[in-house]
């Protein structure tokens, strides 16, 4: 199969959908893998590692899109790379459907065959997404940090705190994968810190595992009780293939100190707050209402060595599978069944219809 891998263009996304290591790895299995100049650049690779890898180097997105059976990148297609897609060509990314129904609808048009990392379950865990989750949890409680200082519109507080001074209070909504590694972090500098969470399993998990955290049910009542104290919430809420829920209402805002900040890590999937929208590393927050907001929805783009590595490192099966059977992968590998949502013109995801 030939694969391509052209440079992502979402605004400062640095990672690349395949390593120089992953390259070689497919080049060893018979495949063609054409990789666009600089596609690595941000990640630490250069062309010259891809072509000793046994990569092709290209000039051009035009020529990867053109040429490839197989697209393999990170984040979803954007406006200018979508009428580049071929028909019946495989299309293996982030997609985050949900909040991107005018893509969608290009996609289709397009009639190409789209797998979506966020997808794809293997043992009742979102293999792919779990690493990126991981991650951002982590990085969450840093730019919490960083976002309270007074020079962003921040309330001027350690999370930490200090000798003489109060910890700092994180409240973390949802519990998942996001929601644990960011209760992790934030315990491990010494905040205080609440989950809120609605699987009883979960529940009981985080509490295990999470002892120092304080694990509650969430409800709507709970919510705007608990902001009103927090210096750092964090929503981590993920529903697959849907919208995120909007739990925090602009009027909740006013129940919040001035100068709290909201890390919406669920910004990809629309946010679990009404006044989110979509930020960018460069221009990561704003302030409304006295509320620091940071809505970056490839937050792990920021720190693009690790992130790539990771995400390699559970891709790369999927993308052996998929060159070595074609379309016949998701008739005998359940895991890529699942994470398939466009067909050729066609919904075929349960969770997206």
């Amino acid at each position: 199969m030939v694969i391509g891998v052209p440079k992502e263009i979402k605004e400062e996304e640095y990672r690349v959908g395949l390593t120089p290591d992953s390259v070689k790895y497919l080049v060893d299995k018979g495949n063609t893998v054409i990789v666009e100049s600089k596609a690595g650049a941000g990640a630490g690779f250069d062309d010259e590692d891809y072509e000793k890898a046994g990569g092709k180097i290209v000039d051009t997105a035009e020529e990867v899109y053109s040429e490839a059976d197989m697209i393999v990148k990170v984040k979803e297609p954007q406006d200018k790379e979508i009428p580049l897609l071929k028909e019946g060509q495989i299309i293996f990314t982030f997609f985050h459907f949900s909040a991107n129904p005018e893509m969608t609808e290009k996609l289709l048009e397009r009639k190409v065959i789209c797998v979506a990392y966020e997808l794809v379950e293997e043992d009742g865990v979102l293999k792919i997404l779990q690493p990126m989750s991981e991650i951002a949890g982590k990085l969450s409680i840093q730019q919490g940090m960083k976002y309270l200082e007074k020079e962003y519109g921040g309330k001027g507080i350690l999370l930490s705190g200090a000798e003489g001074t109060r910890k700092g209070r994180v409240l973390i909504i949802g519990g998942g994968n996001v929601g644990y590694n960011a209760g992790k972090i934030a315990l491990g500098i010494g905040s205080e810190v609440t989950i809120l969470e609605i699987n009883e399993e979960r529940i009981k998990f985080l509490k295990e595992n999470l002892p120092g955290a304080e694990v509650l049910f969430s409800t709507e009542e709970k919510i705007k009780e608990l902001i009103r104290k927090a210096d750092v919430v964090v929503g981590a809420v993920l529903i697959p293939g849907k919208r995120t829920p909007i739990i925090i209402k602009e009027n909740d805002l006013e129940l919040m100190e001035n100068g709290s900040v909201i890390v919406d890590v669920s910004i990809d999937e629309g946010g679990i707050s009404e006044t989110s929208h979509p930020t960018t590393h460069r221009n990561p927050i704003f302030i409304h209402k006295g509320i620091v907001h940071y809505c970056v929805p490839n937050i792990p783009g920021v720190v693009p060595k690790t992130s790539t590595v990771a995400l390699n490192y559970v891709t790369l099966r999927y993308v052996d599978i998929l060159s070595q059977n074609g379309e016949k992968s998701f008739k005998e590998f359940e895991p890529l069944k699942k994470g398939l949502a466009l067909y050729k013109g066609e919904i075929v995801n349960e969770r997206l219809k």
